[in-house]
C-alpha cells in the first residue's frame, strides 16, 4: 500500500502573530514553524501501517524551501521520503491541484491529509482533492483499518461517531484520534541522521489559477477587565448580565 501524508507547515501555536503591509500579509518574522497537528496525527498514522502492514509512506508539502525543516521532521518521524511542490500556497484551490497532480504521478491508495490546517483552518484541500480526482473521502475520520482494497473508517459527526465501509483509492480528512496526542511520534537521533539520507524531492508546480485571494487580516480585540462580583450580591451580577453583556 502507497500511501501519502499532506503536510502544512503552519506557526507553533505558541506564537506571536502579527501582520504587516497594511494588515494583508502575514509576518514571519521570530515565528517558529511546525507541522499541522492534524496533519502529524495522520503522519503517525500512516507510520503505523508502515510498520504493521509494510505500507511506504510519502510525505508531501507545498511551499518554498524554508519548509524543508518541517519535511525533513516528518522524514525524521518515520516517512520513507518526501516530496516538496515549488509554489506559494496561495491558496486552497491551487494547493488541491497542485496535490491532486502529485497524488494522480504517484498512484498512491490512501491520501492523509489534516481536516484542516491551524493557520486559516479553511478545511477546503482535502475535500477538493477527492473532487479534482475522483476519489472516495472521508472527512473529521478517527480511525481506519485497511484490509487489501477494503476499508473501514469512523468519522466524529455532531453528537456521536459514523462508521462507513469504502474502498481505495479513498482520501481522508484526519484529526485526533486516528491516534492519541500520547501516540505521536517524537524524533529521535536515530530518526534525524537517517532523515538526512532520505530522498526529498523538489518538483515545480503546474499551473493553477488562485481562486482566492486574502486581502486584509484583524486579530481578535483584546479581551476586557474582569469585573468581580461578591457572591452574596445577585441584584449587582443580574444588572451587570442585562445592562453591560446583555446576554439575559
Amino acid at each position: 500500500m502507497k500511501i501519502l501524508v499532506c503536510i502544512s507547515h503552519v506557526p507553533d501555536t505558541t506564537s506571536k502573530i502579527n501582520f504587516i503591509n497594511g494588515d494583508s500579509e502575514f509576518d514571519t518574522n521570530g515565528v517558529q514553524f511546525v507541522i499541522n497537528p492534524n496533519d502529524e496525527f495522520g503522519l503517525t498514522r500512516a507510520v503505523w501501517f508502515q510498520e504493521q502492514q509494510g505500507a511506504t509512506v510519502t510525505v508531501v508539502n507545498v511551499g518554498g524551501p524554508d519548509t524543508e525543516p518541517t519535511l525533513r521532521k516528518a522524514l525524521a518521524i518515520g516517512a520513507n521520503e518526501a516530496i516538496r511542490v515549488n509554489a506559494t500556497p496561495t491558496d486552497g484551490f491551487f494547493v488541491a491541484k497542485q496535490l491532486a497532480e502529485v497524488i494522480k504521478q504517484g498512484n498512491y491508495d490512501l491520501v492523509i491529509c489534516g481536516k484542516e490546517s491551524l493557520d486559516y483552518n479553511g478545511g477546503m484541500v482535502p475535500g477538493m482533492i477527492a473532487g479534482l480526482l475522483g476519489y472516495n473521502f472521508i472527512n473529521s475520520c478517527i480511525d481506519v483499518k485497511v484490509d487489501g482494497t477494503s476499508v473501514k473508517a469512523i468519522r466524529e459527526i455532531d453528537g456521536g461517531k459514523e462508521t462507513s465501509s469504502t474502498s481505495l483509492p479513498l482520501i481522508i480528512g484526519g484529526q485526533k484520534g486516528l491516534v492519541e496526542e500520547k501516540d505521536l511520534r517524537i524524533p529521535n537521533m536515530r530518526g534525524i541522521m537517517t532523515a538526512r539520507t532520505k530522498a526529498l524531492t523538489v518538483v515545480e508546480p503546474i499551473d493553477a489559477n488562485n481562486s482566492t485571494k486574502a486581502v486584509k487580516f484583524e486579530k481578535p480585540a483584546p479581551k476586557s477587565a474582569v469585573k468581580l462580583v461578591s457572591a452574596d450580591n445577585l441584584d449587582e451580577l443580574v444588572s451587570l448580565l442585562h445592562n453591560e453583556a446583555k446576554v439575559i
